[in-house]
């Protein structure tokens, strides 16, 4: 899709120095769970744009996306978004990536901080399509705990770790290896480092894994 203009629906705080931002729908646009838009914005004369995973199960009237900011060294496009509003104008392009939720029969996300943005969605559109899903999330700082509430209380697996300690063993307790299982990873190229030594470790295919490396 080429660059469309859109609506903020609705900004709310999701955690320490992070927001999740609806945004409306435009006419033709689809995204499934574990894809990404570009959000662009000029400023200053220029315009400036980052990648943001959606964060929302579906896309039906409004979707989302998470946002984090370090409040001590915010650059224009942060202190862009910190300041938005519902409302507002933004502008989109996407979707983009190819590692995303396809109605598997069983999820396994694993998550390291912003990662929890998809790994919420995929885990809530796994849920709703009546399959089984299990999250494992590294963050000292959690995001969205209402949500990954939700999905242990609605039958998911939620792991939640402080630290990447216990990510071997948590990885082993939530991947099966079962038929129909996808296993998912989000986050920092770190963090990939880690998940995917403890998917090898749990005899989990790591090659197999669907990945976003947020850099």
């Amino acid at each position: 899709m080429d660059p469309i203009e859109t609506t903020v629906a609705a900004v709310r705080e999701v955690g320490p120095d992070a927001v999740a931002i609806d945004i409306e729908t435009p006419s033709g646009f689809e995204a499934a769970p574990g894809q990404f838009v570009k959000l662009s914005a000029e400023l200053d004369g220029d315009t400036t744009g980052r990648f943001y995973t959606v964060s929302s199960p579906d896309t039906e009237a409004v979707f989302e996306i998470t946002v984090g900011y370090d409040a001590e060294e915010a650059g224009a496009f942060s202190e862009y978004l910190q300041a938005i509003e519902a409302g507002d104008t933004v502008t989109i392009t996407g979707p983009f990536g190819n590692d995303y939720y396809e109605g598997e029969p069983r999820a396994v996300i694993i998550a390291g901080g912003p990662g929890v943005g998809p790994a919420v969605a995929i885990a809530e559109r796994a849920l709703a399509d009546g399959h089984d899903a299990a999250v494992v999330y590294v963050d000292d700082e959690p995001l969205h705990e209402d949500r990954l509430a939700s999905l242990s209380a609605g039958g998911a697996n939620v792991l939640v770790l402080n630290g990447a300690e216990q990510l071997g063993d948590a990885v082993a307790d939530a991947v099966t290896n079962g038929d129909g299982e996808q296993v998912f990873v989000y986050g920092f190229s770190s963090f990939l480092e880690d998940a995917t030594a403890a998917i090898e470790a749990a005899g989990g295919d790591a090659d197999a894994a669907k990945t976003e490396n947020f850099g």
